[in-house]
């Protein structure tokens, strides 16, 4: 009786670890689950701050006599585009809703960018302190966006990684623990858009 006794208070014992080991490990997938949907907010702040300062670049630039209109348009209609693309509050599960995402404000990007190339052959644009603010706000802006991206993924690589390790694999699944996309990684994408400038060309007529 006594060793019958001994023994399951064995098996009471070693249940108890378990339960706490896999407690342990299932409030530190919380934990991480949490801290990447907050790297995800911090994410859509600073795309939020490049999307809300494009109002005023387009208002400033457009004052510019002769300013090329395809490319407004084109900035214009790369803003509304990203507008589009509905995404929640928390970091998205879905792959393919974070390439959309993704897709949207690289487009924004490259419009921007091509933006403010033409900007530089415009010198009365260029010495005005509405256009100079923009232009570094906007470059400060893209800075802030690569490094929070990389902060993103680098979130993601923790609770991935977590997930698929002894014990959070036997259970991640059933309790709804699911890998998170990362952001492509892209060639650069530590350091804002080099814009190069060509001060030869005249103003277009």
């Amino acid at each position: 009786m006594k060793k019958l006794l001994i023994g399951l208070g064995v098996i009471i014992g070693l249940i108890i670890i378990l339960v706490m080991i896999a407690g342990g490990s299932y409030n530190r997938l919380v934990s991480l689950s949490q801290g990447v949907d907050k790297q995800w907010a911090q994410v859509q702040n600073v795309y939020q701050r490049r999307f809300d300062l494009i109002p005023n670049l387009v208002a400033t630039v457009s004052g510019a006599a002769d300013f090329e209109k395809s490319t407004l348009t084109e900035v214009t209609e790369a803003r509304a585009s990203v507008g589009k693309v509905q995404i929640s509050n928390t970091a998205p599960a879905d792959s393919a809703k974070l390439a959309e995402f993704e897709k949207s404000q690289t487009q924004l990007s490259s419009a921007l960018s091509r933006l403010l190339v033409v900007a530089e052959r415009y010198p009365e644009l260029k010495a005005t302190a509405g256009f100079r603010d923009l232009q570094v706000q906007l470059e400060g802006t893209e800075n802030r966006i690569a490094v929070e991206r990389n902060t993103f993924n680098n979130s993601v690589q923790s609770y991935n990684t977590a997930i698929k390790s002894f014990p959070a694999v036997f259970y991640a699944g059933f309790f709804g623990f699911k890998e998170k996309p990362y952001f492509t990684a892209v060639t650069g994408a530590e350091a804002a858009p080099k814009v190069e400038f060509d001060f030869k060309k005249s103003p277009a007529k």
